[in-house]
């Protein structure tokens, strides 16, 4: 997919902790990205947990979730919100302890447990918060120069929603050109879009493999999987392996 150089393209998605590659691959082919953090937190949603490789046996593996506990709250709070248990520095302390047992052998160790270490010492249990600056962190040591907002900050107007929402925040931000998520594919109209003079796409990850401790390959992992086995510069070339629909 070829843009022109003037198009202004923006990208908008919920705070998830430490989500996959093509969370990031969204990120880094957009000018603008929308943290959307004021919309109803989900339980048992991507917000508080993500995957990571799991030892199942000599020479296999498979996913396991990794979890930070959220303080009960009302279920209508929004993520911003939201905060972290009072269990969240045990977490924490236990999510390192987890990825020097998994990953203490893969190649790219040091680098990532760097950046990991730096993000889990940031002070701040709001869930949005917290989550906003992993997300910001783990994009400048990928390379990605994407301009970040958080929607919390926007004057939204209340009575919009879903798709209204998502063309008032393309309109907003200056943008002639939304690319969302393969799974929005079905909550959004191509037609309603162009009405408004905006383009719509929908990136698709490509078959993103790299090796895996010489095991069979588990996709779909937390982007701590992809940077401990793979250099910025060939995280780099990963990022670009996607389609737009």
């Amino acid at each position: 997919m070829f843009f022109r150089g003037d198009e202004m393209r923006l990208g908008i998605m919920q705070p998830y902790l430490f989500p996959y590659i093509g969370y990031f691959q969204l990120i880094n082919a957009v000018d603008k990205y929308v943290i959307y953090d004021n919309v109803q937190y989900v339980r048992k949603g991507w917000i508080n947990r993500n995957n990571y490789l799991n030892f199942t046996g000599p020479g296999s593996q498979n996913s396991l979730l990794f979890t930070f506990k959220v303080k009960k709250d009302s279920y209508v709070k929004n993520i911003c919100e939201r905060e972290y248990s009072a269990s969240f520095e045990t977490d924490k302390k236990n999510f390192l302890r987890l990825l020097n047992i998994k990953y203490h052998k893969a190649p790219y160790y040091a680098e990532t447990m760097d950046v990991i270490q730096e993000i889990l010492s940031y002070k701040s249990e709001n869930v949005a918060e917290f989550n906003a600056n992993s997300i910001m962190r783990i994009s400048e040591y990928l390379g990605i120069h994407t301009e970040f907002y958080c929607s919390s900050d926007m004057a939204i107007p209340s009575e919009l929603k879903f798709q209204s929402r998502a063309i008032w925040m393309c309109k907003s931000c200056g943008a002639d050109t939304y690319i969302n998520a393969i799974g929005g594919m079905g909550l959004y109209s191509y037609d309603d879009f162009a009405k408004e003079g905006i383009q719509i796409h929908f990136l698709k990850t490509g078959d993103v493999r790299y090796p895996q401790f010489d095991r069979v390959f588990t996709p779909n992992l937390s982007i701590i999987d992809v940077m401990m086995f793979n250099s910025p510069e060939n995280i780099e070339k990963i990022l670009n392996d996607y389609s737009l629909l």
